[in-house]
């Protein structure tokens, strides 16, 4: 009788432990976190139009399906959007960006496989909207370009402290029909540097058979030269003289019908008026600012002479 009650025990410890040993090895099933990865999304505003949108792309190392978000809110038909069934998994979000400027995009995966895989959401996603580059508001455009004082043979956006900065300017106003501006029509021309107490005059003259206004900044360290490295921040101002109306009188007849007594009669008229041929033109400011880095010049510090 002790031996099977003593068998029986024991049979019962066996059982009961494996009934724990696999119950173990079920709750320490591994779970994977997949990646996904953001590109592309890098819109325009205006320009992204739903005919023409930016496109932000999802890859991930698993199939599933990734909802994407600016700056924390769900971009309108992105939500759940399928990756592709093989490798490379991706999944694509057409974005139409409403406001210019820096953002940040992200995205979050729930995997097809739930059983080895766990939820995801992608690194945040920094991208710049573009926005158009705005000249000036005013009627007057301008083309600037700088060369060198010593070297005047090729365009030039980076210079040396040292370096005399030669800027040629032309401009046309859009109030007098698009004319050039030169001598003739501009009452004042000049170029600031913030930072710069001195205001360079830009005079107007031939240089190679070509009309155009110029006027030289000195970079140094002599007193009075501009020596602060890195961008130029200047200013490229033009003032046009106002055109008065061109007038003429002309002759006017006319007629009229009176009662004279007791008939009516006809009388005729000649009076003289004044006709507008030209209508006159205020004058105009323009300005010109680098606002864009194709245009930003850079004065860089001059080379050290080891010895």
């Amino acid at each position: 009788m002790m031996r099977r009650l003593l068998a029986s025990v024991t049979v019962g410890a066996l059982a009961l432990g494996s009934v724990i040993v696999v119950g173990a090895g079920a709750a320490s099933a591994a779970t994977t976190t997949p990646t996904v990865t953001l590109s592309g999304g890098k819109g325009m505003v205006p320009g992204s139009t739903p005919d023409s949108p930016a496109t932000i792309i999802a890859t991930t190392s698993v199939a599933g399906a990734v909802t994407f978000n600016d700056a924390g809110t769900t971009i309108a038909g992105c939500s759940s959007v399928a990756t592709t069934t093989v490798a490379p998994f991706v999944a694509t979000c057409s974005w139409v960006p409403t406001v210019a400027g820096p953002t940040a995009l992200g995205a979050t995966f729930v995997p097809t496989d739930t059983v080895d895989y766990v939820n995801a959401t992608a690194p945040t996603y920094n991208v710049v909207i573009a926005a158009p580059i705005q000249g000036n508001t005013g009627p007057i455009t301008f083309t600037v370009d700088t060369v060198g004082t010593s070297n005047s043979c090729g365009i030039q956006s980076s210079f040396v402290v040292g370096d005399g900065i030669v800027f040629r300017v032309a401009a046309n106003d859009a109030d007098l029909g698009g004319a050039p501006l030169t001598s003739a029509n501009v009452s004042s021309a000049t170029l600031t540097v913030n930072g710069y107490s001195t205001t360079i005059p830009l005079t107007y003259g031939n240089h190679g058979g070509l009309g155009m206004w110029t006027g030289v900044l000195q970079t140094g360290t002599a007193t009075g030269d501009y020596s602060p490295t890195g961008a130029i921040p200047y200013t490229i101002t033009m003032q046009t003289i106002a055109v008065p109306a061109v007038t003429k009188k002309v002759s006017v007849v006319s007629h009229k019908r009176l009662k004279v007594k007791g008939k009516m009669v006809t009388r005729w008229f000649r009076t003289t008026k004044t006709v507008v041929v030209t209508p006159a033109v205020p004058g105009a400011t323009g300005t010109f600012t680098p606002s864009h880095t194709m245009s930003v010049l850079t004065l860089l510090a001059a080379p050290v002479t080891l010895k």
